[in-house]
């Protein structure tokens, strides 16, 4: 697993260094935009609203609109600046039962596990976390952005779950449509009590499948194997070589000794009998083709 952050748990006195893992992979199927007329794959480009120019990363500045069109702007140091407090630590605020936090509150969970000589305050607070049934509330700030976490466990790993702030959770009142009474026929009432009975078990998760992942990918290589595939049209190399030095390498991958001033002119000379149209030519080496880089 790949380390997207490090840091440390501190609760208390207690300090507990950390590393994080992305607990939850993303195997949805990209897709590109394809341009339909020649196959090319789309791109974009960052672009002025203002003066249509395109823009390079480093001439990118953060900036928060106060009014229309006009813009309070941020760079990337005065932001990290702002996080520097919490940016490395995870500081337990409370412990509590996580049967009071509704589901609607969880965004993303992360594994932690211990760094350096961390595994023995790692190990206690796991064993205490199991041992009374609850679960932290921390404030964290991952990649400048400040977050409330719950510290719960997995078996023997402290997981993080990124939890939503309460002012971002939208009131269930705003929803529109909702009844406001629900009176419904008891005889059904039972019908669906008795149903739901009936397809209730315990939890499985791996006899769950994204069925539209796997009808997607068999579509895909359907389409490979009925050679309905479009094939990009190459782009125009913008590279420019120095002719001699291309010309030297492509005897030395052939195996023909190094080329002295005499064999050099004649290899130049050979290239502009050939019509000097700038275009590589192709080898046989160890029975499989090679083709040359462009020239000019």
């Amino acid at each position: 697993m790949h380390t997207v952050w490090k840091g440390a748990i501190s609760f208390g006195l207690v300090h507990v260094p950390v590393k994080m893992f992305a607990a939850v992979e993303d195997k949805d199927i990209a897709m590109r935009m394809i341009h339909r007329e020649c196959g090319g794959p789309i791109a974009y480009v960052r672009t002025c609203k203002n003066c249509g120019k395109e823009v390079a990363a480093e001439d990118i500045a953060k900036g928060y609109e106060y009014e229309k069109g006009r813009f309070v702007l941020f760079e990337k140091e005065e932001l990290d600046a702002l996080a520097a407090e919490t940016s490395k630590t995870i500081r337990i605020l409370d412990f509590v039962d996580m049967r009071e936090i509704d589901p609607i509150y969880f965004q993303r969970s992360y594994y932690l596990a211990p760094d350096q000589a961390g595994a023995g305050a790692y190990s206690l607070l796991l064993e205490a976390m199991k041992r009374t049934g609850r679960i932290g509330i921390a404030n964290v700030s991952i990649r400048s952005k400040g977050s409330l976490a719950a510290i719960r466990f997995i078996e023997n790993c402290l997981v993080m779950e990124t939890i939503a702030y309460p002012d971002e959770v939208r009131p269930v009142h705003q929803v529109p449509g909702l009844p406001e009474h629900t009176a419904v026929n008891e005889k059904e009432l039972e019908m669906a009590t008795m149903l739901i009975d009936h397809l209730t078990g315990p939890f499985e998760p791996e006899k769950y499948k994204d069925e539209y992942r796997g009808r997607l990918m068999e579509a895909i290589q359907a389409k490979i194997a009925g050679e309905e595939v479009h094939i990009a049209p190459e782009q125009e190399r913008t590279n420019v070589i120095d002719l001699m030095a291309a010309l030297q390498a492509s005897l030395e991958a052939a195996g023909a000794p190094k080329a002295g001033p005499a064999a050099t002119a004649d290899a130049a000379g050979a290239e502009g009998a050939a019509g000097g149209t700038g275009k590589g030519t192709r080898r046989k080496t160890s029975g499989k083709k090679k083709e040359k880089e462009s020239v000019r």
